[in-house]
């Protein structure tokens, strides 16, 4: 983006009246992002797994914006029974949602680890829940502005969908499984516009990357499924060090990492089926704007096998014709 047309959160629509859920949002991109919506009026919900780190997300938010509305409410996308949880608890909350962030997730765990419905955590977590929650959320979109922005990664320019083993239960590469959670994360947000399209044109699907944010995903993620013992506790903070010091060099700090999801969300120049991310060398850093696509993300074949298969796993269908 030019500096013509800098981003500049302050210049973007108002959002009094108008309901968004942010998922992962105790933290990092989500409550950069959550934080950003807040400040523009938006009633905003943020969810997590822990509701300590809720209650703490609200005060701190709170804090920084002193006139939000906000609440936390529980959202483990790592249960499809929690999903659908967290859905009913919207009734009376919410009967529209207006702005969905679809941004928690899970980066390589050191092992194989599995969510509590058998898939692979990554998988299962970054894709597959959030493909249930949006499906499950679909008529209140339509009640509303119906805007659904799903955070991807520049990890999905390498990511590749076994489909004969996309839980990894005969392989398992921690990398290569983040790579193909935002590979399907991409692929997702794009065939949701395509087939909106199709019905109406009633929800507005696009997608973003951070860049090289530093996230608290990579604080979080560095500890799974590698033990308790002292070797493993180095080898944590090696990992957390290392990251944090290449993240810093080389790419942005989690506010300027959450702005093309902001951007996404926000921008009259930001388009259904479009992706945005950072502008600078190597999508790492700087402002926000049109991001290009992997061929794979681009394949509407790829996605429709996708899209069956999840559906598949996850026993959620998109009800087109209720949310018209």
């Amino acid at each position: 983006m030019t500096t013509k047309n800098a981003w500049r959160l302050d210049r973007m629509p108002r959002l009094e009246e108008q309901v968004a859920v942010i998922t992962g949002a105790t933290g990092g991109l989500g409550f950069e992002t959550a934080r950003g919506l807040a400040e523009r009026g938006a009633r905003t919900i943020l969810t997590g797994r822990n509701p300590t780190k809720g209650e703490a997300a609200l005060h701190r938010l709170r804090a920084l914006v002193p006139n939000a509305d906000v609440q936390f409410l529980p959202l483990d996308l790592a249960s499809l029974a929690s999903v659908a949880a967290f859905v009913r608890s919207l009734n009376d909350k919410a009967p529209q949602v207006d702005i969905l962030i679809n941004n928690a997730g899970v980066m390589g765990p050191a092992r194989r680890l599995a969510t509590k419905d058998g898939f692979e955590l990554q998988f299962g977590t970054n894709h597959l829940g959030h493909f249930a929650l949006t499906g499950q959320l679909l008529t209140r979109l339509t009640q509303g502005h119906g805007l659904v922005v799903t955070v991807a990664s520049l990890a999905a320019w390498k990511g590749k969908l076994p489909f004969d083993d996309l839980n990894a239960q005969r392989h398992y590469s921690a990398f290569g499984r983040y790579r193909q959670s935002k590979l399907a994360n991409l692929s997702f947000a794009l065939e949701l516009d395509r087939r909106a399209r199709a019905h109406g044109g009633r929800i507005h699907s696009r997608a973003a990357h951070p860049g090289w944010a530093m996230s608290d995903i990579i604080a979080n993620s560095a500890a799974l499924g590698s033990g308790k013992g002292r070797a493993q506790q180095i080898l944590r903070t090696v990992q957390k060090t290392v990251g944090s010091a290449v993240f810093r060099t080389l790419g942005q700090d989690v506010a300027h990492g959450a702005e093309p999801l902001l951007y996404a969300a926000l921008s009259p120049n930001a388009l259904d089926g479009g992706y945005y991310g950072p502008q600078g060398r190597g999508e790492r850093r700087g402002p926000p704007g049109p991001a290009p696509i992997p061929p794979d993300a681009s394949d509407p074949g790829l996605a429709k096998r996708l899209w069956d298969a999840s559906e598949r796993l996850t026993g959620v269908s998109y009800d087109w014709e209720k949310a018209s």
